[in-house]
């Protein structure tokens, strides 16, 4: 079943096994997840081989083998993410950047998104014809390059045109989500979860 919604979640259950399950998140590929493990807005709350509890954009669905959960901001005229925290209080997402994807830490302490150099040229984006500058990072003065990122997208959650910067020679084990995307929504953080919602 399409989600015919565009800020809605779709999540169907394709494995399961004890305190596992594997799931097709929003049409995409399969990923394991483990008990307590979040994917963007989809927590696994707990597992056994007859089905499987989730906690989807805040509310809990019971699903078994082959079945499939839509749920949606559907009072909401704008979309929204939810992320649980991971035992450190950080919460990554899983996004693209010009269609490609990539993992990302939410940082509201960057000023900008921040890629590695071998992630933009993944992404096909000639940095060396961006602005050059310094950044001083935990690790030093460092090379970096401000881009214009065509569209980034986490979740339900497009953005176009969006500002960036790409380190020449430090390799981000993530991105960093940083305010020249984060400044466009509402953040609203709940018992060990941060709800991103489109401002404008």
């Amino acid at each position: 079943m399409p989600c015919a919604n565009a800020w809605c979640t779709e999540v169907q259950v394709v494995g399961l096994f004890s305190d596992k399950a594997l799931v097709v998140i929003d049409g995409g590929r399969p990923k394991a997840m483990s008990v307590g493990q979040a994917i963007g807005g989809v927590k696994l709350v707990s597992a056994s081989s007859d089905s499987a509890i989730f906690e989807i954009d805040g509310k809990r669905r019971t699903l078994s083998l082959g079945t499939t959960s839509i749920t949606g901001n559907y009072k909401s005229s704008q979309p929204s993410v939810t992320l649980s925290a991971d035992h450190g209080g950080h919460y990554y997402a899983d996004g693209t950047i010009n269609g490609a994807p990539i993992r990302f830490l939410v940082d509201t302490g960057a000023t900008m998104i921040s890629i590695g150099n071998s992630d933009a040229r993944r992404m096909g984006i000639n940095y060396l014809a961006g602005e050059r500058a310094i950044s001083h990072t935990a690790n030093g003065p460092t090379v970096v390059y401000r881009v214009k990122l065509n569209v980034v997208k986490v979740g339900a959650i497009t953005l176009n045109g969006i500002d960036a910067l790409v380190h020449e020679s430090n390799d981000l084990p993530f991105a960093l989500l940083g305010m020249s995307f984060l400044n466009r929504l509402e953040l609203k953080h709940s018992a060990q979860q941060l709800t991103m919602t489109l401002r404008f």
